[in-house]
């Protein structure tokens, strides 16, 4: 493998582990700050959030503290009197229970998934789940989480369900929580309608403790994050590490993700402030993130209004995402950070090949090996020149070897005679590392496209029960420091791949003298990534790995039929007695080799 080869293959490794460990860091520090200022904020504005840290492990047994006692709730209206009972309803994609005692949802089954153990799927269930309002009765101190309901449904024509929750509070004053389920979707409407309870804004708390549902608590963890769209069409997130908190305003949207399923809530006319508290730091390995809202929603003022709220409960699938048109995709991370231009990769390029792909395909390995070679099809051409760069490099490798016998103690005029031969010859020095260069925004668009996709999650491939979490043909019960606790077979033909591929390259390319380390780099860099990549979902693995086999017969059949030695060696000749016009770019490396070795020249002599 050339030097410019090398240097281009060593730069993209050095991005890929640079650009990890940066993103650690830089979520560490962010985090940090964002809690001084939240903490700060605390201070000065308490909030009261509701006990997130227990669940019941039964949905019938739904708990809150009450802000009532019996004596008082007994000369109460018939709001603040009753028995907590469950209510179930269900369209095609979820099966809720709601509580009559506050008229909330206290588990939501996503029904077309199971966990990775194969039983059903819940987002959330039991204590600690709810959303409620915040009364403008009684100075603040009601909320619709201490009222009992009466319910009422109604069976709508296309087989949707309206559950209409009322509390008559008495004196004119009247409740109503009225969510509607379509048919066939993921989202619910909630609106809530309060008479004779005029406010200009109305408190909402909304609080949610995710399950744990994957094969890995840990991976599912770093992977949860509380995202916000702003009314102004902008968003960010943050990943939720231990215990956080955050403050914001202007918000249209809130989500919370943990990796492969969420739940959203979004307001018509805003939220125009959100307090944030999230956390991932609990002990019980049956919980992957909890996280609770307190939001205030403006209202027009008078004795009849109504707060309209959609309610997304289901999986982080970027299709489902899209038909909503409310920007919830960004939720699905293609790209972020210093590599966010390569979410744009996925969107337009990589992501419509997949849903062509899988729209007659049902294997997803057939499907990423399909994909694999349209890639490299689609850089074949910087393959090509990758390689004809090398073979050109190798023609030319007794010229400039005679050339630094003859400037061996001048390093600046055997660079300068060095460039002056790439020009007469016609060979761009940059011609092995250009091309690979262009392939980073592939790469790493396929690095968060493969592990984000919920299409790839519990598909199975050869080995592989889950495409989207890593394969394990040996577990150790122990971790093994930068490795981990597991042998993934993928990694292994990756690695062993990687390494077969810098073995076949060395005997094709040139090797440079003054830099004999550069030649030991290729057989380096795979051990390095086989850490890294060993917790890595097999689908990104996989696809490495046989990118690598079809890297190893690309290479094999442009150097045997597509590039001949001779007829560049003719060619290079043949340039030579050509008048020679120099780039723009090697006029420039001349000047300054030039004016370099003039400035040597007029140094003093050493004593």
């Amino acid at each position: 493998m050339d030097r410019n080869s090398i240097i281009g293959f060593a730069l993209i490794v050095v991005l890929v582990v640079t650009y990890v460990l940066y993103t650690r860091q830089q979520e560490s520090q962010y985090n940090e700050q964002k809690k001084a200022e939240s903490i700060a904020y605390a201070k000065a504005h308490p909030v009261p959030v509701a006990d997130l840290s227990k669940q019941a492990q039964k949905p019938s047994s739904v708990a809150h503290t009450d802000s009532l006692n019996d004596s008082i709730r007994r000369a109460m209206p018939p709001a603040y009197n009753g028995k907590a009972e469950i209510l179930k309803a269900e369209n095609k994609k979820l099966a809720l229970e709601f509580s009559t005692k506050g008229a909330y949802p206290v588990s939501a089954e996503i029904k077309a998934y199971k966990t990775y153990w194969q039983t059903p799927l819940y987002m959330f269930k039991g204590q600690g789940n709810m959303l409620s309002a915040i009364l403008p009765v009684n100075n603040g101190s009601v909320s619709t989480a201490d009222l009992y309901f009466t319910p009422s449904v109604q069976d709508e024509p296309d087989g949707g369900k309206i559950i209409d929750f009322t509390a008559d509070l008495g004196s004119g004053k009247k409740v109503d929580i009225i969510y509607t389920l379509p048919a066939d979707d993921y989202m619910i409407q909630c609106n809530i309608h309060l008479a004779g309870m005029p406010a200009s804004s109305l408190n909402l708390n909304w609080e949610t403790i995710a399950l744990h549902t994957e094969k890995d608590i840990n991976n599912e963890r770093l992977n949860s994050q509380v995202y916000y769209h702003f009314n102004n069409d902008d968003n960010d997130y943050y990943t939720i590490r231990g215990d956080d908190t955050k403050n914001l305003s202007d918000i249209r949207w809130m989500g919370f993700r943990k990796q492969y399923f969420s739940t959203i809530l979004y307001a018509k006319d805003g939220f125009s402030k959100v307090n944030i508290t999230s956390s991932t730091a609990m002990k019980d390995t049956n919980l992957a993130a909890k996280n609770a809202e307190l939001f205030e929603v403006a209202m027009k003022p008078g004795n009849d209004e109504t707060v309209a709220l959609n309610w997304y409960i289901g999986p982080n699938d970027y299709k489902t995402y899209t038909k909503y048109k409310l920007g919830f995709d960004e939720m699905v991370p293609l790209g972020y950070g210093i590599m966010a231009f390569v979410k744009y990769v996925n969107k337009f390029l990589l992501i419509p090949i997949f849903y062509f792909l899988s729209s007659f395909i049902t294997n997803y390995g057939i499907i990423i090996m399909l994909m694999t070679l349209f890639i490299r099809i689609i850089l074949s051409f910087f393959t090509y020149k990758s390689y004809l760069s090398a073979a050109k490099m190798r023609v030319l490798k007794p010229e400039i070897d005679a050339l630094r016998a003859q400037y061996s103690d001048d390093q600046q005029k055997f660079g300068m005679e060095q460039m002056k031969l790439y020009r007469s010859a016609g060979v761009n020095p940059l011609g092995g590392c250009l091309p690979t260069l262009f392939q980073i925004p592939i790469l790493f668009a396929l690095y968060y496209m493969f592990p984000s996709l919920t299409e790839f999650r519990q598909k199975q491939f050869l080995w592989a029960h889950d495409l989207s979490t890593y394969d394990s043909i040996l577990d150790f019960h122990f971790n093994i420091p930068f490795y981990g606790d597991h042998v993934s077979l993928f990694t292994l033909l990756m690695t062993g791949t990687s390494l077969w591929l810098a073995l076949y390259n060395k005997n094709m390319t040139t090797q440079d003298p003054n830099n004999p380390a550069l030649k030991y780099m290729p057989f380096i860099f795979p051990f390095l990534l086989l850490g890294v990549f060993n917790k890595m979902a097999a689908a990104l693995t996989f696809y490495y790995a046989f990118s690598n086999v079809i890297s190893i017969a690309m290479q094999f059949l442009i150097q045997k039929y597509f590039i001949d030695e001779k007829a560049i060696h003719a060619k290079m000749q043949e340039n030579k007695t050509k008048p020679a016009t120099p780039s723009k770019w090697a006029q420039k490396l001349e000047e300054i080799q030039k004016a370099q070795q003039q400035k040597t020249k007029q140094l003093p002599p050493k004593k």
